[in-house]
């Protein structure tokens, strides 16, 4: 049985934080340069070069991509062979106060109703999976508010199907319009239940854009909603364009006889998502 002392947890959780709201990943910096080649307004290339100029500006002078450094979402895989020593989701969260405070990152958590602030961005999201082997990932996700807000989840009927599905993605991206920052990636969770539909859209921006869905059946939905979402003209910050969102992704599992599960969650541009592995 391998051991991973909470220690190590704690600084691999902190560090992830304050990378992950300073460095946005490659797989998005290589996207927002593909879509300047493709975008056919003015206003909107020059919108996606800006974007990529403040990606490079907070690398080098190690600020935050947003004012926004979001919520912490942590989705977790623990191997059954591995014993972390000490409590894993108290490690998490020092993790993340540790990051939030050491980064000088905006604390975006608060009480529902009071809106008091709870001072250390806790507590967290965490989505534990125990896996086979001796390892432990982790990926750490902020999460801002003004996509989350724009995010949707329905209980469709069966009879729905992948029509229904489609004209719901579609509708929910044209209704988001310029709030959640485009242009945007779309996370898509079909089946499972109220909850886990959810969790499937979140997880699927895990996946590194660029790279195709390893579920065949897949592919060829995700292609087909991005280039519908691309029609709609909303184009990069709303300003309209042909580049709305750099990627549409799904995850899906079987779901119960009677319904037809769906959520959308959408990213903006400053997707972040930091993996570690221990």
């Amino acid at each position: 049985m391998r051991e991973i002392p909470v220690r190590t947890v704690v600084d691999a959780v902190g560090d992830a934080c304050i990378r992950a709201n300073i460095e946005l990943g490659a797989d998005v910096v290589e996207a927002l340069a593909r879509a300047v080649d493709h975008e056919e307004s003015e206003v909107g290339r020059d919108i996606l070069k800006k974007l990529l100029k403040n990606a490079r500006i907070a690398k080098a002078e190690k600020i935050p991509i947003c004012q926004d450094t979001g919520v912490a979402v942590l989705f977790v895989e623990l191997g059954q062979e591995t014993v972390v020593t000490g409590d894993l989701y108290q490690a998490l969260e020092d993790g993340v106060r540790k990051g939030y405070e050491e980064g000088f990152l905006r604390k975006s958590v608060c009480d529902p109703f009071t809106r008091k602030n709870t001072g250390d961005n806790t507590p967290i999201i965490v989505h534990l999976d125990l896996v086979p082997g001796d390892g432990l990932k982790i990926w750490v996700v902020p999460k801002g508010g003004g996509s989350e807000n724009m995010s949707r989840l329905f209980m469709l009927p069966p009879a729905a199907g992948w029509e229904g599905v489609k004209e719901n993605i579609l509708q929910t991206v044209i209704e988001a319009g310029p709030n959640p920052c485009p242009p945007t990636i779309i996370g898509v969770g079909i089946g499972g239940n109220f909850e886990q539909s959810a969790i499937l859209a979140k997880r699927s921006l895990l996946r590194p854009l660029g790279t195709s869905n390893p579920d065949p059946r897949l592919n060829p939905m995700e292609q087909e909603l991005l280039t519908e979402i691309n029609r709609t003209g909303i184009g990069p910050q709303g300003l309209g364009g042909r580049i709305t969102s750099l990627a549409v992704h799904i995850l899906m599992m079987p779901c119960h006889i009677a319904s037809l599960p769906l959520a959308v969650n959408i990213q903006c541009h400053a997707s972040r998502h930091v993996e570690i592995v221990l």
